[in-house]
């Protein structure tokens, strides 16, 4: 085993792949449809994204101060454990674990499963292999928890294939897992470009409807702006996991200039795709034909507009390349959180060795266990519901952490200082605890499931603390 510590190899432009390949994933392909459902009109989907977008790249602009004042491996889990104590750490690295990062692996990697379903029907969610083994929904009150459909599916089999594979691959190195990443993300980011093009020069076989979309009879309508913050549970959290440069902040060269210019660049790249694809979708389909979409699968159904069932197919292979990418970052990134908390004494004791290639072997190991658990059990997409309210709240503790650390400590050397501050960091945390807000209102299932996750964490931080901590 290797204690000599990781090997700083990432530029600036493994870094900005790291980030624009962890975000990319299958929701800007597929979220806009509830988004429309939700606001009825085209202005109010690009709306939306447009506020993903400033939220997104306000939140990276403030870590990136404190991506330079601690740059080390662990990011938001060591941020939080520096501005507020090693209990709050603790609460954000076992909610990450339990919940964040391994069920984000598992929906993705079954999801690629599922779009494999397009070139081979056997492998799909419909397919047994083992079970089912049904449980029923559990009600408490307005929150209703399951059914669940535990067992093993063609599509569940091929997501764990995913997981271990990338997490085979990642145990040889960051430089390989890098290369993976840098290949998988520029062909995705192209492919990206490529639908933007197209929709913006070609017309469409069948003119959109330009006419809002009218809900169902019964559907309940929220206004405007209370409707604008709900449903950032899909949009926000389509443009997630940028934070994932500064958990492998210990592998990167210059850390303290090239994490906070990689999370600039990369989240401004990303946010302004997103907002381009979706203008795209508007144009080629109109908001109706959106909110309509079968599966909801918004690009599938612009490409067929534009190319029939060939721009299907082609759409379904971008969205694979895509999920292949946004796993693999996850789990080369998401394995330095848990081997940073085992060097601190509050994760598994093998977690905190690094192999001989200078990775955290252990943690990529009991990540990919836990990972394919939750895909045999089919609950990751109910438990990511949950974990939404729990996870934006971390990112306002550690967002209000930048204005807590300038207060109490002026004198700490900042690389790099948030423009514009404090409006930045502030207009996040009004921005987020108002979503936060609306969720509590409007979605309490979304909201109280994630905080018991979250203090589920404090009885084992008490008793797997060490006595020194």
């Amino acid at each position: 085993m290797n204690d000599q510590g990781f090997r700083r190899s990432l530029g600036l432009f493994s870094s900005t792949m790291l980030i624009a390949g962890s975000m990319i994933g299958s929701g800007v392909f597929i979220v806009g449809a509830d988004i429309v459902r939700n606001g009825h009109t085209g202005g109010f989907l690009l709306a939306a994204w447009a506020l993903t977008a400033v939220m997104t790249v306000f939140a990276a602009l403030s870590y990136g101060e404190l991506a330079g004042m601690y740059p080390k491996a662990g990011g938001q889990y060591t941020y939080l454990r520096e501005i507020y104590g090693p209990t709050v750490g603790f609460l954000y690295g076992w909610t990450f674990f339990a919940v964040i990062e391994c069920g984000t692996i598992a929906a993705v990697a079954v999801g690629f499963g599922k779009y494999m379903g397009a070139f081979w029907p056997a492998v799909s969610e419909s397919s047994w292999l083992a079970g089912p083994l049904h449980v029923g929904a559990m009600h408490f009150g307005s929150i209703t928890v399951g059914p669940y459909d535990l067992g093993l599916t063609t599509a569940r089999l091929s997501g764990i294939v995913i997981v271990l594979l990338l997490s085979f691959v990642n145990a040889y190195g960051v430089k390989l897992g890098a290369l993976v990443q840098n290949t998988f993300t520029v062909t995705k980011i192209g492919s990206l470009v490529a639908l933007i093009l197209l929709g913006l020069m070609l017309k469409p076989s069948i003119a959109p409807n330009p006419a809002p979309f009218t809900p169902l009879d019964g559907a309940t309508s929220l206004p405007f702006l209370t409707a604008l913050l709900v449903v950032q549970t899909g949009s926000l959290f389509s443009a997630d996991a940028w934070n994932s440069i500064t958990f492998i902040a210990g592998e990167v060269r210059e850390p303290k200039r090239t994490i906070p210019l990689s999370l600039l660049i990369g989240t401004s790249l990303v946010c302004g795709l997103y907002i381009l694809a979706n203008f795209v979708y508007l144009k080629v389909l109109g908001p109706t034909a959106i909110a309509t979409a079968p599966n909801d699968r918004v690009g599938s159904v612009a490409l067929k507009a534009l190319f029939g069932p060939t721009g299907e197919m082609a759409m379904a292979a971008a969205i694979l390349i895509s999920m292949f990418g946004c796993t693999n970052g996850l789990v080369l990134s998401g394995a330095r959180v848990y081997h940073t908390m085992a060097e601190h004494g509050l994760f598994l004791k093998p977690a905190a060795k690094l192999n001989d290639s200078g990775v955290p072997a252990f943690s990529l190991a009991i990540q990919a266990v836990w990972t394919c658990l939750l895909t045999m059990t089919g609950s990751y997409g109910q438990l990511l519901d949950y974990v939404i309210f729990a996870a934006l709240l971390f990112y306002v503790l550690t967002v209000g952490g930048v204005i807590l650390m300038r207060i109490r400590h002026p004198e700490l050397e900042r690389p790099v200082k948030v423009p514009l501050y404090p409006v930045l960091p502030v207009l996040y945390l009004v921005g987020a605890l108002a979503i936060m807000g609306a969720l509590l209102i409007h979605k309490p299932a979304f909201t109280w499931p994630g905080l018991i996750i979250v203090l589920l964490g404090l009885p084992i931080y008490w008793v797997a603390k060490p006595k020194s901590v």
